[in-house]
């Protein structure tokens, strides 16, 4: 019985062993770009404590060179971009992964403290060989005034920086594990001979996505594009967002696709799986008429 647990105990080794092998070596060679769109003197402060957490475990690109890829590619909201903007720009960076940042200080007023001030980043880390949003955080701080709210991020970033670690290494795992979704038909064009006996998948009943809270309180406008997979008996198979927004929106946005129920393609009369991109626009509540 004690030479069977030796026996498992090293095999568990041996996996852990191969695991580590192979993540540390693979996230030591990733190579990270750091862009920050809108520059201020906080924000310059706390990227530069952010990379100097990062680059024990990566390869920081040069920023200089980063942003003038990044400026190179005109894009209108650097925030909410699809899967082939978001490669497009990786590839031009020459980086495996990059990080957008949006970080301000506020005031903000409330009936419990009345004035006060918040200093907050938003961290999109986006994959360059997928475009996939691979992690989305804000990072919020409040205090009596802009200083020490600032200080109070800026003491964050080595804790941030951890996280992004343990999630790129959780990253390089799912990537050795990825399979090749399942072929679904896409819808045919209109004018093409097809078109004429086919029906597209249609929901019973649409759902409209919430616009979330934390969405509304930084008066985030955005547009979330989602490909769903629908079988032949109107079941959702895959959803994948290929415009992501973060602020919990396409969360919001898969949720309800998956809630809703949905009648199969049929191509002369017979069920088909089909691909359809589904795209749903969020603004500001006030905003909305």
């Amino acid at each position: 019985m004690r030479r069977k647990l030796c026996q498992k105990l090293f095999a568990f080794w041996r996996v852990g062993a191969f695991v580590l092998t192979f993540v540390f070596p693979f996230l030591a060679q990733q190579k990270i770009a750091v862009i920050v769109p809108e520059k201020t003197s906080p924000s310059q402060t706390f990227t530069q404590k952010l990379e100097n957490s990062l680059s024990d475990n990566f390869k920081i690109l040069d920023d200089s060179l980063s942003e003038a890829a990044f400026a190179s590619i005109k894009y209108e909201n650097p925030f909410n971009l699809s899967l082939k903007e978001a490669k497009n720009l990786g590839a031009a960076i020459g980086c495996d992964y990059f990080l957008l940042l949006k970080i301000q200080t506020a005031r903000r007023y409330s009936f419990e403290k009345k004035e006060f001030y918040e200093s907050f980043a938003a961290v999109y880390l986006v994959s360059s060989r997928s475009g996939q949003l691979v992690l989305w955080k804000l990072v919020s701080f409040e205090a009596e005034n802009s200083q020490n709210a600032e200080k109070k991020l800026f003491d964050a970033a080595k804790d941030l920086s951890a996280e992004i670690s343990e999630k790129l290494k959780v990253s390089a795992k799912e990537k050795s594990n990825e399979k090749d979704a399942e072929n679904f038909e896409r819808l045919p064009d209109e004018n093409a001979p097809e078109a004429k006996v086919f029906r597209p998948p249609l929901p019973y009943k649409r759902i409209r996505p919430e616009y979330t809270k934390i969405a509304n309180l930084y008066s985030i406008e955005a547009t979330v594009d989602v490909e769903a997979d629908i079988d032949e008996n109107g079941n959702i198979a895959r959803t994948e967002i290929v415009r992501w927004a973060g602020f919990g929106l396409d969360e919001s946005v898969v949720e309800t696709v998956r809630r809703m129920n949905w009648r199969a393609a049929e191509r002369s009369g017979k069920t088909l799986p089909m691909r359809v991109l589904l795209r749903y626009n969020f603004k500001k509540i006030d905003d909305e008429k």
